[in-house]
């Protein structure tokens, strides 16, 4: 903020005015010597008062003058008076800090938004009121430094830390909430840069404006109390949520590569046809009914800005409760996940630029609800500018939480009751919010269709969620979805993104036939989930689950798990300031153990580096961090970490369960040999007994070297995701190639087919643990392959046991030996259509 518009000249401490005239008359006798107004415009700043409340709360006040009189500005400004016994502004209404404004145009502005954040923080702005130091007041006031004219050059704070950002999908509402709580216990003012712009650390839409992509390097700088602390704390959360973005980018390219077109339900005769995006599987039948999304008239009624503040403050607040309340309901009956759809929703209201934008719109004469309106509005089309999808569908939260608030404010803008739909209604509307979706009565909305929105929207998850067919971002046929008459018949497929339209009879019975077809095969696969993993003609094939914690063991065993193929160990490192010690990881593999109540389990090894960052362990940055220090490298290189984990498991094995140890990333004979001396090492001091332990094949090296490798292992577990990437050279978590590392590549193929015929050759068991395992139809192949296990998500288990029921070895032996053939992974695809 530049010396014209706040100095030292402009600033009185201790002052105490007869009267809030008087305050007023002092304040603009300051403006007018220091040159920024005309004598006359004092009168203006009374007449002001005269017509509207300037107590903007918690102890400030900012008298301004009158819109006509601007011409009596000479230059911008503003001064201040600290009232420290503080003065009656208005009847119940006690001024400490008279900031009184004389502004040419916006100039002023940065410095209104700073006053009205000091209003949200109660520990920055009390001592101000006492200080007896005026630069205390500057400094406070200042820390904005958005108020720079746009070609001016972004400088760090006092203190700061350099971080790349390697989230997959940039920054987005998840982690960007994770960086605002994490600012937020520190006392300094923190702000994060790119390139030539800042962002408060602590304002989740000003991160989100950033536009950051992968790859992006900022600067996080703080300064003020704790500075360095602050700095440090928040950059150690960056990096703590990264593993969970990574994983997040994986299982979304698995899913992509799993969901692309397949044989499906087609039409009999030629419906009118509706394209869209495949946004939640399945088909509905019913009656279309539209949901207009009108836009809102909201009526700018000018009230006192102290009244405006008031009603805004009690709108946020019983927001905030009515979001609490959905997350409960939505987590009992959808689950964490889905509930935190709304917490992040509930974090959107305490953004400090909406709530400044907000008073700022109300200091310039506008009524409240149409300044928040307004607020919301041209926040989320910032937003929405910034060309992410991601950040686009948080444009979309934004608004949805908006109008909550709105609604608050003036209940009766909410309109008329909903449109009371009929049993088997399919819901057609422009976009619909997140709230709404998780508030539809599955018992008569059996599909929904959109015209905006996309796939990664919140309201895709949720229908998702809810088992309710959807097709979104029917951009371009959005007129005639509109247009349908209300009450036509419908079909919505969710599987191949279309709507059709007065379908025929024929048509009408075939969607029926299908769809019956579906549910019973659901019904039939869920009731035989705990038969053995075999195939039609009994060759056995375990079927494990991927988990993390012992917690979850019950749900996998449940869902028909025959045991666990992959523990994550990593999660014990997450989340924390230091590394789990020997006790607490030995009582996390006895819970396991005790859990599975005998059945098998696999423990991997710490498996961090690369993509999956653990910032106490203060590891080196590697430009290309998938080709080097990871998995197997790093705990050689790390005993540290190693051998409590080591100490751990085989205190655990003398428990007499089922115990398995696996490495992570082995490319060669000497890693192998060397964590087996330690393992002895350690079993032997133990007196604990020998358990198996088998390697992850994740590189081609691996595979490749797999008849060398056997004899000195006593199985394989395949990392298909990894083997992939490598194997393609294209990284599994890049927007545009995700989609394309696909693990049915035949190269990809041709690597697991090596592993096992080199681990047959010892007679060495082979299992998978990647993300093809939990596809039937990569399943089918893999079996055909000759793997002996396949580990996948629990939601993943029942499908993939009734698919290998269905055929018999023979048959998918001589599927994969087509498959080996194929030249692309779209091939192999084609070729595996008729399996279901």
């Amino acid at each position: 903020m530049s010396d014209a518009l706040l100095n030292p000249q402009l600033i009185r401490l201790g002052c105490q005015p007869a009267s809030k005239e008087a305050a007023i008359r002092e304040a603009g006798r300051m403006l007018a010597d220091a040159g920024c107004i005309s004598p006359d415009y004092i009168d203006s700043l009374l007449r002001r008062e005269a017509v509207a409340n300037t107590y903007l709360g918690n102890g400030i006040a900012i008298p301004h003058g009158m819109v006509e009189d601007r011409a009596l500005v000479l230059r911008t400004g503003v001064a201040i008076l600290q009232i420290p016994d503080g003065l009656e502004w208005n009847p119940g209404q006690r001024t400490h800090l008279l900031c009184a404004i004389a502004a040419r145009s916006d100039d002023h502005l940065a410095m209104l938004r700073q006053l009205t954040r000091l209003l949200q923080d109660e520990s920055r702005l009390l001592p101000l009121f006492l200080t007896q130091d005026s630069a205390d007041l500057i400094a406070a006031l200042e820390q904005q430094i958005e108020s720079l004219p746009p070609d001016a050059e972004a400088r760090d704070l006092e203190h700061a830390e350099e971080w790349r950002l390697d989230y997959p999908n940039g920054l987005h509402a998840r982690p960007a909430a994770l960086w605002v709580d994490a600012a937020r216990r520190s006392p300094a003012q923190l702000q994060v840069r790119h390139g030539g712009q800042n962002a408060d650390a602590k304002n989740l839409i000003a991160l989100l404006q950033l536009g950051l992509r992968q790859g992006d390097l900022i600067s996080v700088s703080g300064r003020g109390p704790q500075a360095e602390d602050g700095v440090h704390q928040l950059v150690k959360a960056m990096r703590e949520a990264s593993l969970a973005e990574q994983t997040a980018a994986a299982i979304a390219a698995q899913r992509a590569a799993a969901q692309r077109p397949r044989a499906g339900w087609q039409p009999v005769g030629a419906p009118i046809s509706l394209p869209g995006i495949a946004a939640s599987p399945g088909i509905a039948i019913g009656t279309a009914r539209i949901l207009a999304g009108e836009a809102l008239q909201v009526p700018d009624r000018p009230i006192s800005l102290a009244e405006g503040g008031d009603r805004l403050h009690e709108a946020l607040a019983a927001t905030r409760l009515q979001l609490a309340r959905l997350a409960e309901t939505t987590q009992a009956s959808l689950g964490a996940g889905e509930a935190g759809i709304f917490r992040a929703q509930a974090e959107l209201l305490n953004d400090t630029d909406l709530i400044t934008l907000s008073c700022q719109l109300m200091v310039a004469g506008h009524g409240v609800e149409w300044a928040w309106h307004q607020a919301v509005e041209r926040l989320a089309e910032k937003i929405s500018a910034l060309g992410n999808p991601l950040l686009a569908a948080r444009a979309a939260d934004l608004r949805d939480v908006g109008r909550r608030v709105l609604f608050q404010l003036d209940p009766a803008l909410q309109g008329h009751a909903p449109v009371d739909f009929g049993p088997d209604t399919i819901l057609l509307a422009p976009d619909l919010a997140p709230s709404d979706t998780a508030a539809l009565d599955l018992s008569r909305v059996k599909g929904l269709a959109t015209a905006h929105g996309g796939p990664t929207a919140h309201t895709a998850i949720l229908a998702r969620t809810l088992g309710l067919p959807a097709v979104v971002a029917a951009g371009a046929a959005r007129a005639a979805l509109l247009d349908v008459a209300d009450g036509s018949p419908a079909i919505l497929d969710g599987d191949a993104g279309r709507l059709y339209l007065n379908p025929s009879d024929a048509d009408l019975e075939s969607a029926r036939a299908w769809q019956q077809h579906q549910r019973e095969d659901q019904q039939k696969q869920q009731a035989e989930r705990q038969l053995p993993g075999q195939t039609a003609d009994g060759a056995r094939i375990e079927i494990a689950a991927n988990i993390n914690r012992p917690d979850q063991a019950a749900a996998a065993l449940e869902a028909g798990a025959e045991g666990v193929g992959l523990m994550r160990t990593e999660f014990l490192f997450l989340e924390r300031d230091a590394a789990p010690d020997e006790e607490e990881q030995l009582k996390t593999y006895l819970a396991m153990q005790q859990a599975l109540q005998g059945k098998p389990l696999i423990v991997r090894a710490l498996d961090i580096g690369g993509d999956k960052q653990v910032p106490y362990l203060n590891l080196p940055h590697e430009d290309n961090p998938f080709l080097g220090m990871r998995g197997a490298r790093l705990l050689l290189a790390r005993r540290e970490l190693l051998e409590p984990q080591l100490r751990a498991l085989y205190r655990a094995a003398k428990a007499g369960r089922p115990l398995s140890i696996m490495f992570p990333m082995i490319s060669s004979l000497k890693e192998i040999t060397r964590l087996k001396g330690l393992c002895e090492s350690v079993r032997k001091e133990l007196g604990a007994p020998a358990v198996p332990i088998g390697i992850m094949v994740e590189v081609p090296a691996a595979a490749l070297l797999a008849d060398q490798l056997a004899p000195y292992v006593d199985f394989f577990s395949i990392g298909t995701n990894d083997l992939t990437q490598y194997a393609l050279a294209m990284d599994r978590q890049h927007p545009e190639l995700a989609a394309e590392a696909d693990s049915l590549h035949p190269a990809v193929l041709r690597l697991i087919r090596q592993t096992v015929q080199g681990a047959a050759a010892h007679q060495r068991w082979v299992g998978v643990c990647g993300g093809i395992a939990g596809d039937p139809q990569g399943a089918a192949v893999l079996a055909g392959l000759g793997v002996d296990e396949l580990s996948m998500s629990p939601h993943d288990i029942a499908s993939v046991k009734a698919m290998l029921r269905r055929h018999s070895r023979a048959k998918l032996q001589g599927l994969a030996e087509q498959a080996l053939a194929c030249d692309s992974a779209d091939e192999v695809r084609q070729l595996l259509e008729d399996l279901a």
